[in-house]
């Protein structure tokens, strides 16, 4: 028996998350993680090294969702990385529940890997980054338990989700406070205009 997964989340795939959530605050967003599995059995750790975003405005209907997962793997499995989790973020700022559809995209990405990480914006959590410096990440972490059953890890999932690079947060900010979060482009307005890069390659630049 394998010992518990640790998370570690790279900074870019961790604010392009964030940032996907702001620019569309009324709306419920989610989008993938990217990365490898690497550490021992008794220690696996799920790196995560990308993350793209996915949808808006139709995160409920599976053609668009299949689409972009085809596109995703192929892109990435070139590299040698995967799709080893999930994100989604409530339409409602006081939302904290885990819904049907973060888990059912959830389960189809735990077949492939069972260590695959579902990953909650925590609403109070980011709006609190504006008043206090904090090192952890602005998500709740959900993995699967025995029962088969996703389930909140630890009191908020934060001992065993790390940022990467300390400093994630700080520079989180600084984003947010240039608005660049407007630059943020998703799968949705991919295949409204596909001259809009999915990949967000230049976002960082």
């Amino acid at each position: 028996m394998g010992g518990e997964s640790r998370y570690e989340i790279g900074q870019n795939a961790y604010i392009k998350l964030v940032l996907h959530a702001l620019k569309h605050k009324t709306s419920a967003v989610n989008g993938v993680l990217l990365g490898r599995l690497s550490g021992s059995d008794a220690s696996p750790v799920v790196e995560v090294t990308d993350s793209i975003p996915l949808f808006h405005s139709q995160i409920g209907v599976l053609a668009p969702l299949e689409i972009a997962l085809i596109m995703i793997e192929e892109y990435y499995g070139a590299q040698g990385l995967s799709i080893v989790g999930y994100f989604h973020a409530n339409e409602r700022f006081d939302d904290a529940e885990l819904g049907n559809i973060a888990k059912n995209i959830g389960d189809h990405i735990y077949k492939n890997l069972p260590q695959a990480a579902l990953l909650l914006l925590d609403n109070k959590k980011l709006e609190a980054l504006s008043k206090q410096k904090e090192m952890a990440p602005v998500m709740q972490l959900f993995t699967k338990d025995a029962s088969k059953s996703w389930k909140l890890v630890g009191s908020d999932g934060s001992s065993r989700l790390l940022l990467k690079e300390p400093s994630a947060n700080i520079v989180l900010m600084d984003y947010i406070s240039s608005g660049k979060w407007m630059d943020i482009i998703d799968f949705d307005d991919h295949l409204d205009d596909i001259s809009k890069d999915w990949l967000n390659s230049e976002l960082f630049k």
